[in-house]
This record gives C-alpha cells, structure tokens and sequence, in this order.
C-alpha cells in the first residue's frame, strides 16, 4: 500500500477538540465510508481514507470535501489526509514518450520575479499566437495557488480527467488545450498546500496526456519558490520567457527570475515589456504610466535578448476576461502576440 499525506492548515482559536465520531458525524458520505482511521492530537485532526478506484481529480475532490468539513470543527486546528490505495505504476517520466516514435514535447517557462505583471495574460496569448502559427501547443497553468488560466481561454466550466494514471488535458476552441488547478477544484475554492502537495500537483500537470504536443507553455508562478525549483530539477526548460513591466521594482524581480534560470542551466530566449504605453481611446496620446524602456535596457544590462513590448490597453483585459485570448483574433493588440511568438519560434527553431 501506498500512502500520500496532504496537508492543510487552518488558523483558528482551539476550545478543545470534539471526538473522533463527532469529526466522522461531519463527514461528506463518500468520505465516511472510506474512513479508515481519525484521530484528534492537540488540535489536528489525522484521517486515513481508502482512495482504491479513484483517479486523481475524483482523490482532489474528496481531499477538499473533507477538509471543508472538518475545517471549521470547534477545536480543529489543522487537517491532514492520508489517501491510501494500492500502488499505481509509475507515471512515466516527460523524457519517455507517450508513444511508440514519439517525441515528448519541449518545455516553454513564462516567468517573472514578481505577481502583476500581467505574465498569465501573456502566456495564453503567447500559445494561441503560436497555435494560429502551426504550432501544437500545450498551456500548463502552474500557479496553483492562484490559477487563471482556465478563465482566460473560457474552459471554466470544464473539469479534467484522467485516464491510465494521467490527467487528460482539456481542450480549449482557440486551439490550445490547457490543465490548470481551476479544472480540478471548485470555483473560488482557496488551495492551501504546502511544499510538497504543490509540486505533486505540478508533476501531475505536465505529466499529462500532452499526445501530439510539440511544446508546452508553462504558466509559472510569481517568484522563486517550490513550483520553480521543481521545475528546473524534474523538467528542464528548452527555454524561459521573463516577462516585467517597464517600472524599476518589477525589473528587480525580473533579474532575479533571470539568475534563477541561468543558475538552473536554463537559457532566457528573451525578455518582455508587458503594458508598455497606453493609447487614449479618444484622442489617440500615447502615454507610459508604468515607464517606458525598462526592460529593454534591463535586458540589455543582463545580456539577455529583448522579446518586444506588449501595450497596455483596456481590450487585452476586457477579452481575457471573456475567455476570447486577443491572439485569436486580429488588430494590433493580437500582431503584438503573434511578433512575439515569431521570435520565440525562430529562437525555438534555432535550438531544437
């Protein structure tokens, strides 16, 4: 047997923890029937659930249930589960291919030092221009505390599955099929994980059935945490995208995300100046409310190649916010994508 413990915290004021059947009494059905064990110690409240037959989305679903249940108990300070099921075979490994005579799609880190930076709009514009380019693209939404990728390309009311140990991607109408946490937990359902469920949870993303896939968008969180390190030690990038903002504390961050990858072996196709100059939409001024040319001369500093500058403009929000990615369509905003993936495919191209 095989047992994977899942922690979650919840802060609360113990006034003395309720037994161990008065816990059970507040469980969900299925997760009563499974019930191996519950214990209570100090405050933390232990449950073994037999997960024998369930995928990984169906396990993720019933870890939340429980936790939803008994997070609020009186005197429960924190919830564990242990899912315990019978040893599943290994997950084959990204450089194993899925199939006989096939390659394993290369990986494409969009990064950067700092949150607001609009880097989750520009990874899914960047793969749907690369899509429209003849690229077969695969978007990994690995910001799993915050996940937005399924919002942008319009699959939130779609839910993953998984078939023979491994997620199966949800298909996207723009062309670009996407997995992010958004398609295996509820709406607005906060995730609170610790180190190693995260970069589980991130080993089953890009482990998926990515069949036909040349290469994988990897959405990353802000920051140098856990999901970046996994990342460089179990897949190494082909390449890594730093996205920032022209202003000088996002161009900080944005070095050190650039020390992270070059310390890691990965190499930076290039940097991005994201929500450069804004146009008046009534008498056509352009104006740089963030700055203008930080990037670029940040780029140029670190000796790193300089991608473009993606405007600021109230369209890009209002159809990432549709689920209509600007890249789909056409316009100025979209020929600023679809430049910016011509550079990262020639830059692909010249590496492969």
């Amino acid at each position: 047997m095989a047992s994977v413990c899942f922690c979650f915290w919840r802060p609360r004021v113990s006034s003395g923890a309720g037994s161990g059947e008065e816990l059970k009494a507040l469980l969900p059905g299925e997760a009563a029937a499974r019930l191996q064990s519950l214990r209570v110690v100090d405050g933390r409240a232990v449950l073994v659930i037999d997960a024998e037959g369930l995928d990984a989305p169906a396990r993720y679903r019933l870890e939340s249930d429980v936790v939803a249940a008994l997070g609020g108990a009186a005197g429960v300070d924190e919830v564990r589960v242990a899912m315990m099921a019978d040893k599943a075979a290994p997950v084959p490994a990204p450089s194993a291919p899925a199939s006989p005579g096939s390659r394993p799609p290369r990986i494409l880190a969009v990064g950067s030092g700092k949150g607001g930076v609009g880097k989750s709009t520009l990874s899914v514009n960047l793969a749907v221009a690369l899509a429209r380019a003849g690229c077969k693209v695969g978007l990994v939404d690995a910001d799993i505390y915050g996940p937005s990728q399924a919002r942008l390309l319009g699959t939130e009311d779609r839910r993953a599955v998984a078939h023979e140990g491994r997620l199966v991607p949800v298909q996207s109408e723009w062309g670009v099929p996407v997995l992010s946490m958004a398609h295996l937990s509820k709406p607005g359902q906060a995730i609170a994980w610790r180190g190693p469920k995260i970069a589980g949870a991130l080993v089953q993303l890009v482990e998926a059935h990515w069949d036909g896939a040349e290469l994988l968008v990897i959405d990353l969180p802000p920051g140098t945490g856990d999901v970046q390190l996994t990342m460089l030690q179990r897949f190494k990038p082909a390449g890594a995208v730093i996205v920032s903002t022209p202003q000088d504390l996002a161009l900080m961050d944005a070095a050190r995300a650039v020390d992270m990858f070059e310390k890691g072996g990965v190499p930076i196709v290039g940097v991005v100046e994201n929500m450069a100059g804004y146009a008046c939409p009534h008498c056509g001024e352009v104006s740089d409310p963030f700055g203008a040319g930080g990037a670029e001369a940040a780029a140029r500093e670190m000796e790193v190649p300089f991608l473009g500058r993606i405007p600021l403009d109230i369209a890009i929000r209002r159809e990432g916010d549709a689920g209509t990615p600007t890249a789909a369509g056409n316009g100025p905003q979209a020929e600023a994508f679809a430049d910016l993936a011509r550079r990262v495919r020639d830059w692909l191209d010249r590496t492969g």
